[in-house]
């Protein structure tokens, strides 16, 4: 999938975009449509992305990184979710957890972690949402009770993308009274004694999976803590402003490649002697949902560009977390139809179909983003809930 030029990258990226779409292309896309019938994660594949720099290139060089920028990092994003949304999460989760990692943690404890995130060795899973609350994050009841020179966690974590495939885990638990300011962020190893996950049966990205982690008496160490205890809170909350952005571009790269498909698909097949792109209720259709895309991606890349350059961008990244999936999800819906029942059967479009439905769920749900753009235009006082 190539990338079109636009204010927000240059043409360094329009190289990288090269690199990485190629990459995409020969090595990923062809595991597409295999790796969800088995629900397998390709580690060798993630190696292949480490050592071409393409996880968290955000990251400085000591931490594995290549010392880029988070425009960078949405570029490669878009290119590697075209291909395949599921893998596409190791690019994601490496991304928003090493940022919690690196400005937060012990750098003796984070850093040889952040070197294998970056290497593709390990995925790190972030441990936020629990059974009785996703959208009410300040509202999690894990605790986190103090022992000496360890916390000891109980409690389930739950819809965790990687659950059962993480080697770390980024998480969230109560050390605290009541809100927002009672929750601390650990750095929990998944080996460690009292961990144990489970795997859900999702309608998509199945190769990455979703799960819960359930800790029984779990004992890390206080050297594992990421921030100030009572701050984790703030710190996922920034890291999400992020991973937003970049979730936008992951679902829009998939609309992208099926609009792709289907424009070329609309001059081969005919109908009543002419091909069906002569008809206006086909190509026209296309052409909407192609400007749209076309605006999701800059509104994504403005806020990648603000947050390199420390701007506000807390409601631009809402935006791009509200829109780009239900977009996405409506334009492959759209091409599929195109298809007909090539695009019905079991395959690569209804596989994109089912894997860009899962982040209207996960991740921040449309209505939760809405209330953060109107608290930006308006104030919390006028938008309290």
């Amino acid at each position: 999938m190539k990338i079109t030029p636009n204010p927000y990258v240059d043409g360094d990226l329009l190289d990288l975009a090269e690199m990485a779409g190629r990459f995409a292309a020969e090595r990923v896309a062809p595991g597409y449509v295999e790796r969800d019938r088995t629900r397998t994660l390709d580690r060798a594949l993630s190696e292949e992305m480490g050592a071409l720099g393409l996880i968290a290139p955000e990251l400085p060089d000591e931490h594995g990184g290549q010392g880029s920028t988070k425009v960078a990092a949405g570029v490669i994003h878009e290119q590697i979710a075209a291909a395949d949304l599921s893998l596409s999460y190791v690019n994601l989760l490496g991304s928003l957890n090493a940022q919690i990692m690196s400005d937060h943690g012990d750098p003796a404890v984070v850093g040889p972690w952040l070197r294998e995130i970056t290497a593709g060795r390990a995925i790190a899973a972030l441990g936020l949402t629990e059974p009785r609350g996703g959208s009410d994050a300040a509202a999690l009841t894990l605790r986190m009770r103090r022992d000496g020179d360890h916390y000891v966690l109980d409690g389930e974590k739950t819809s965790i993308s990687a659950a059962d495939q993480s080697e770390i885990a980024v998480v969230f638990g109560r050390t605290g009274g009541p809100g927002a300011r009672g929750i601390t962020a650990l750095l929990v190893p998944m080996n460690l004694a009292g961990i144990t996950t489970s795997r859900f049966d999702c309608h998509g990205q199945r190769a990455i999976g979703r799960g819960s982690i359930y800790f029984d008496g779990v004992r890390v160490p206080v050297s594992h803590r990421l921030g100030d205890e009572g701050g984790g809170f703030v710190q996922v909350m920034q890291g999400f402003d992020f991973s937003r952005a970049l979730i936008g571009l992951q679902v829009l790269g998939v609309a992208r490649a099926a609009l792709d498909d289907a424009w070329n698909y609309s001059t081969e097949r005919t109908a009543f002697g002419q091909p069906i792109s002569a008809f206006q209720g086909v190509s026209h259709r296309l052409a909407e949902f192609d400007t749209q895309v076309e605006a999701a991606r800059l509104l994504c890349f403005q806020a990648l560009w603000s947050a390199d350059r420390g701007l506000p961008h807390t409601a631009e990244a809402a935006m791009c977390k509200w829109w780009a999936p239900k977009l996405a999800y409506d334009v492959v819906h759209e091409c599929l139809l195109v298809l007909g029942h090539g695009g019905y059967d079991r395959g690569v479009m209804e596989q994109r179909l089912r894997d860009v439905l899962g982040f209207q769920i996960g991740d921040g749900t449309a209505q939760i983003m809405k209330t953060i753009v109107a608290r930006a235009r308006v104030g919390r006082a006028a938008v309290p809930v």
